[in-house]
């Protein structure tokens, strides 16, 4: 078995690919083949699969997330600012965790998918991830 944990650089609020730096952190990694589980340890911010080649894609799922999520004049829990509790939900809609083959050392992504981070804060600072590789 194979763990590292690591921390982003800060994104802004958004989406945006971070297979590369995964893929950095595999090159230190002697399993071939195997799964490849990548958890990011926040509670307003998440990890996804989807479109890596065109960034629109990313925009639209933040405007799509925040039109769904954001300014309800409901929510109770405010305490680190208005973002608060809709990052949590963002959180929680998208999930904590991806989990990927790792084929010949490399992760077996189709050819238009990446890894996102979804940052649903305004000012939600450096990231930490845990990449777990099991196998041979």
């Amino acid at each position: 078995m194979f763990q590292k944990s690591f921390r982003l650089r800060v994104y802004p609020r958004g989406f945006h690919l971070v297979t590369q730096e995964i893929e950095d952190l595999l090159g230190s990694c002697s399993i071939q083949n195997g799964i490849v589980h990548i958890f990011i340890k926040h509670t307003s911010a998440s990890l996804t699969i989807n479109e890596n080649a065109d960034s629109s894609v990313r925009r639209d799922m933040e405007a799509f997330l925040n039109d769904t999520c954001d300014d309800k004049p409901y929510f109770k829990h405010t305490y680190e600012g208005d973002d608060d509790m809709p990052a949590h939900l963002k959180a929680s809609l998208l999930g904590s965790s991806v989990t990927i083959p790792l084929t010949n050392g490399r992760l077996n992504l189709g050819t238009w998918q990446g890894i996102y981070l979804g940052e649903h804060r305004d000012h939600g600072g450096s990231r930490e991830i845990v990449v777990t590789v099991m196998g041979e």
